[in-house]
């Protein structure tokens, strides 16, 4: 998948599904409860022990589309790559990072915060912005980023709840990312796969209802 069609296939889906768990054991499963609640975009953070194995073995599966989050360094990407991720993700805004991804053939989402970083990721060549942390205003700092920016397409994680995805959206997120709301990790303390993909469902209706 080129970085332009996972540009496309991204705003289509809305949404997609972040996991960061210290429990590797665990990362499949609760990702194939999100797939199960209709998430197509799946991204394993790198801090997850055997993150590259569990890329590996849900890349297996042609109805989906898996990431690698946390990529910090060339090597990472590359070894996420090669086991089978199409997008990368990182919390930060590398010039270098985003050219390795663009060597590689894949969408990068570098992580930005403020308009400076957001304008010197697009310049890098970045497709799409992480908004990374969330700020306190939420949409509407979003909403004023793209006032001078709405070439910009950004994508808010790490913050993007039930109660505001659809508020999100209607500011001019190109999609959004659920890491905690939907990988609860109560539930996957619990090994609760089938809260997982109840919270999924809940989450994908909010962005419909946008």
């Amino acid at each position: 998948m080129k970085a332009e069609e996972f540009v496309r296939f991204i705003g289509k889906q809305r949404a997609s599904a972040i996991l960061r768990t210290p429990h590797g054991d665990r990362a499949v499963p609760a990702m194939e409860a999100a797939a199960r609640a209709g998430f197509r975009a799946l991204e394993f953070t790198l801090t997850i022990p055997g993150a590259f194995e569990a890329i590996a073995t849900m890349a297996r599966d042609p109805d989906l589309v898996i990431g690698a989050g946390t990529v910090l360094t060339a090597e990472e990407a590359e070894r996420a790559v090669a086991a089978g991720a199409r997008f990368l993700v990182s919390p930060v805004c590398d010039p270098a990072i985003i050219r390795v991804a663009r060597d590689l053939e894949v969408a990068i989402i570098p992580g930005c915060h403020t308009p400076t970083e957001m304008l010197t990721a697009h310049r890098a060549g970045a497709p799409l912005i992480k908004l990374f942390p969330i700020p306190g205003t939420g949409p509407d700092h979003l909403k004023a980023c793209l006032g001078p920016l709405p070439f910009l397409k950004i994508i808010p994680t790490s913050g993007v709840t039930l109660e505001n995805a659809a508020a999100y959206l209607r500011a001019g997120a190109h999609a959004v990312g659920f890491v905690a709301p939907l990988f609860d990790p109560a539930a996957i303390e619990e090994e609760d796969y089938d809260r997982i993909e109840a919270l999924g469902r809940s989450l994908l209706e909010a962005t419909r209802d946008a």
